[in-house]
């Protein structure tokens, strides 16, 4: 007599998903929506000599972010080579005439939400092998369909100014508000490496890492890295940071990465920016 392997499991007191028959289900984060694209006809870029690339705008959803791309066609009057095309440059997105985002091309933003977008792209496009080399803007306008994702983490900081020749006691909150994924996250500061500001902390849970190949016990004064273990829903967690701002004036930028499990699902967290605090050199004391 043979046994499925449906039956096996349930003479063993288990279940398809290995539970336990009988216990309640598990919780699960909910699932990412499906991944999507949708793409426009931006423009065709012309130069000396018959080039020309026909670009398009892109953008791909289906989690927490949205990516833009500009994938463009290559071609050169008067040869048969078939060209492969290599974009790069900026993109803008703005609904109602009010700049929503912008960022990289290729590259992501956190999901504005559903609506129809007018997206520019500022596109540097060349070719492989070599013979198309074309600048310009392109524009398109976009529908996107993924609705804005519910935040689970947020940063907040109690000043957002400095000054240079200064020194200032940042306190950053960190919390999490979601029941879903669990307490750790890696809570991170940098300045402007150029600046000479430092950043330093009591937190044992923070550290400046480490740069260059061991054995260097060389730090980057300029960033922080904290692991956080505890983030639950009704008890942020509190950083306390000591910002020494040298001549230049630096912005200091947060950002938060944390998980959201399912299972060994390899995409399972998020990455959020968190307020930058600015630098204002009108209120140097030297002055």
């Amino acid at each position: 007599m043979s046994l499925t392997a449906a039956a096996v499991l349930a003479v063993t007191g288990w279940t398809a998903v290995g539970a336990p028959a009988g216990a309640p289900p598990r919780h699960r984060a909910p699932e990412p929506p499906a991944a999507a694209t949708v793409c426009s006809p931006a423009g065709t870029l012309k130069g000396p000599g018959g080039q020309r690339a026909s670009v398009s705008l892109c953008a791909s959803g289906g989690g927490a972010g949205t990516s833009l791309s500009a994938p463009a066609t290559c071609r050169r009057s008067g040869t048969t080579v078939r060209y492969a095309c290599l974009t790069s440059g900026t993109w803008t997105l703005r609904r109602d005439g009010r700049t929503v985002a912008t960022g990289p091309l290729p590259g992501g933003r956190e999901t504005p939400g559903p609506g129809t977008y007018e997206v520019s792209g500022a596109v540097h496009v060349r070719s492989s092998p070599a013979g198309v080399d074309l600048r310009g803007t392109v524009r398109a306008t976009l529908t996107l369909t993924d609705p804005k994702p519910v935040a689970t983490h947020r940063i907040e900081v109690d000043r957002h100014t400095l000054r240079p020749h200064g020194s200032a006691t940042l306190t950053y909150t960190v919390a999490r508000d979601s029941d879903a994924g669990d307490g750790s996250a890696r809570f991170g500061l940098i300045g402007e490496e150029a600046s000479g500001v430092e950043l330093t902390t009591s937190d044992a849970r923070c550290v400046n890492p480490l740069t260059g190949r061991h054995p260097s016990t060389a730090r980057s004064m300029y960033a922080l890295d904290c692991a956080l273990t505890d983030l639950q829903p009704g008890r942020p967690s509190t950083v306390v940071v000591h910002a020494r701002v040298a001549d230049a004036c630096t912005s200091i930028v947060s950002k938060l990465g944390y998980w959201m499990p399912r299972g060994q699902t390899f995409h399972t967290g998020g990455m959020l920016a968190g307020p930058t605090v600015g630098c204002d050199p009108s209120t140097d004391r030297g002055r």
